[in-house]
């Protein structure tokens, strides 16, 4: 175990460690002066804007239920320590650390590149997907309405969306996405990864509390809007104890349906989580870390299709019977495919300050 490691107060990253692209090292030394165990000073959130080219991403992964997705932000502030878009950070210089979760980027442009692509001739409507690799209402997102301005173009156009979120902050939006859902147009997956508040805080510190989270099941379903909930990541020996009272609390609340995926510890993501495990459960670090091997094959990882999500062995399969009989004890659809209609989808005009004459 590491002695010297420290937390930033209110952040999930142990460290700062290099990206994979970076060619220069900082390395904190031990000098011998007291308060060296202290915790770090508390870190500013940075967010700056991002030119963008396009804003649609498009993937044919069979792991997935997506082919389209928009990110309207690079980095999250929520700072899971497990999140396996840190690593993408490196691309920008960054350490896919603390500068994750502190230095963020938006994209400004992306409502207008929507509305030009949405207006291309050879675009063919499918569902696009919010959340799959940030949050799309991470806090930044409360001053910025990234996210809202993209679901505007969205609604207008009506074109079928899904988001992904932790946030109570989709809240905010209930207008838009409960418009589209009356439509058949909209779906939202919320995600709860543990009940215990002190994991929680230390998992995901800047998300939102899970009572906060089963509140915004109920107001959606309310709304009128599906609501399926997401056990994401299941952390063998952490909270996989947990998944049977996260399917019934979001049941209780509302959900109508429920996936989960197990804990994928990708390039850097490998490195922060093992140092969250000797920071705040060291009694129990090697035995959390054999149990994720057992299911990746021997490895910390396994990035092959249909095997990355739901692993291999005997404790996966435990996790996938437990998921069936608790989906079928408490009446809830498995799986995130939302069936969601495309046919109502109206192209916008090619020059949006133009109006159509019919």
């Amino acid at each position: 175990m590491n002695s010297h490691l420290r937390k930033a107060r209110a952040r999930g990253a142990p460290g700062n460690p290099p990206g994979r692209f970076q060619r220069r090292e900082t390395v904190a030394e031990h000098d011998g002066w007291d308060g060296e165990d202290d915790p770090l000073p508390l870190l500013r959130t940075t967010v700056a804007a991002e030119k963008s080219k396009t804003i649609i991403t498009r993937n044919a992964s069979p792991d997935v239920p997506f082919e389209q997705s928009i990110n309207p932000y690079r980095g999250c502030e929520h700072g899971c320590v497990y999140c396996y878009a840190r690593p993408a950070h490196a691309y920008m210089d960054l350490s896919p650390g603390l500068d994750f979760e502190t230095r963020l980027f938006y994209k400004p442009d992306g409502p207008r590149l929507l509305r030009e692509e949405l207006s291309r001739r050879g675009y063919r409507c499918k569902p696009i997907a919010f959340g799959t690799n940030t949050d799309p209402y991470q806090p930044a997102e409360q001053r910025l309405a990234v996210t809202r301005e993209l679901l505007q173009v969205l609604v207008d156009c009506r074109h079928p969306f899904t988001i992904v979120t932790k946030s109570a902050l989709i809240e905010r939006d209930l207008d838009l996405i409960a418009t589209a859902a009356g439509r058949g147009l909209s779906a939202v997956m919320i995600s709860i990864t543990t009940l215990d508040d002190g994991l929680k805080r230390s998992l995901e510190p800047r998300a939102a509390s899970p009572r906060a989270r089963l509140r915004v099941v109920r107001r959606l379903c309310d709304a009128g809007i599906p609501v399926g909930v997401l056990a994401a990541p299941i952390i063998p020996a952490v909270n996989d104890g947990e998944l049977e009272a996260i399917l019934e609390a979001a049941a209780g609340a509302g959900a109508s349906s429920a996936a989960y995926i197990l804990l994928r510890l990708l390039d850097e993501v490998r490195s922060l989580f093992i140092e969250w495990l000797e920071m705040h459960l060291p009694q129990r670090a090697d035995h959390v870390m054999s149990l994720i091997r057992q299911m990746r094959g021997g490895r910390d990882n396994d990035s092959r299709f249909g095997h990355r999500m739901r692993g291999d062995g005997a404790f996966a399969d435990l996790v996938a019977r437990r998921f069936a009989i608790a989906c079928r004890k408490f009446g809830l659809k498995q799986g995130e495919r939302a069936g969601l209609d495309c046919s109502q989808f109206v192209k916008p005009p090619a020059d949006a300050a133009q109006q159509s004459l019919f």
